[in-house]
């Protein structure tokens, strides 16, 4: 689908001031819990894996403790997986996947590879259903030297110490109508530029790293999910969201260099997920499905070319 966008704070053709990104701060409610939907999923793992709190996210009034899983039979003779959700806080699946993966389906892989989980990467925007953080930026083009997202630099600190030593990343994302509506005429209202209205693809998609495509490892991970929920077909131009497709359900994207999360690491195998909660052929539940069932895909493709 496609939709013009008017945003309404700021001036058409001037990036936003501080005034205007208070504005916009102002306008932001906490829609659910951060506490009550994921610490208390993570705090019933605690009997089988080790938490870890790895920072803490100070926005006053509100403090955040960001806590990852990680599998308590470590060993540094096994690969490491690393699987991440909730980098934009709205994405919902992302968060919950990652739980359900855990609760799910990972005692399956004790004495075969290390876990390390951070299923909620932003709980300031997952409380207020929201893409940035609390200064109005995106947390998925942070991930970088001297980040300017607390959210970001925090994970990468976690994850510092294990750079080359990841065997599989998977950072679990959604794409939903509300990026049309809401979340992309306000980055372009925040930059000063023209929206460019474009289509939502209606399914399961990934982002490969196009430094590294692994396209067999792409496909194992569609062909999973596809038994789950449907794949997201290319748009008339051949692309999904811009990027040409090179196989079904995949695109690339050069994902270092953009600052994402799934460049965080030198993990030969690694990937984004993006599910459509929006598409009235998907469930909440089948979304957090995909979900799981793309991160079981990921490890087991990775365990067997290792």
């Amino acid at each position: 689908m496609t939709s013009q966008a008017f945003h309404p704070i700021g001036t058409p053709g001037q990036p936003w001031s501080e005034a205007e990104k208070a504005e916009w701060l102002a306008r932001q409610s906490r829609q659910r819990s951060y506490t009550t939907d994921v610490l208390s999923v993570i705090e019933r793992l605690r009997p089988h894996f080790d938490l870890v709190e790895y920072g803490r996210l100070d926005y006053g009034p509100d403090g955040y403790p960001l806590l990852a899983i990680r599998s308590r039979d470590w060993r540094d003779d096994l690969p490491t997986a690393l699987v991440t959700g909730g980098v934009h806080g709205y994405e919902t699946s992302g968060v919950h996947g990652a739980l359900q993966f855990v609760e799910q389906h990972a005692a399956d892989y004790a004495g075969r590879v290390n876990l390390l989980v951070a299923p909620c990467i932003s709980p300031w925007a997952y409380e207020r259903i929201h893409r940035w953080n609390a200064n109005a930026i995106d947390p998925n083009r942070s991930f970088r030297d001297n980040s300017p997202a607390q959210e970001s630099a925090a994970l990468m600190q976690l994850v510092a110490p294990l750079h080359d030593r990841v065997l599989v990343h998977i950072d679990l994302h959604e794409t939903t109508d509300t990026d049309e509506s809401e979340f992309r005429p306000a980055l372009a209202a925040r930059d000063g530029k023209p929206h460019e209205p474009g289509e939502i693809p209606d399914g399961f998609y990934l982002c490969g790293d196009s430094e590294n495509p692994q396209p067999g490892f792409q496909q194992a991970v569609i062909e999973a999910v596809a038994k789950v929920t449907h794949i997201a077909p290319a748009d008339a131009n051949g692309e999904i969201i811009g990027s040409p497709v090179v196989a079904a359900g995949v695109i690339n994207y050069p994902v270092r260099q953009l600052g994402l999360c799934a460049g965080i690491t030198d993990a030969p195998y690694k990937t984004t997920t993006e599910v459509y909660p929006d598409s009235p052929r998907a469930t909440p539940a089948q979304c957090n499905a995909a979900q799981a069932a793309a991160v079981c895909a990921a490890i087991d493709y990775a365990l067997a070319h290792q």
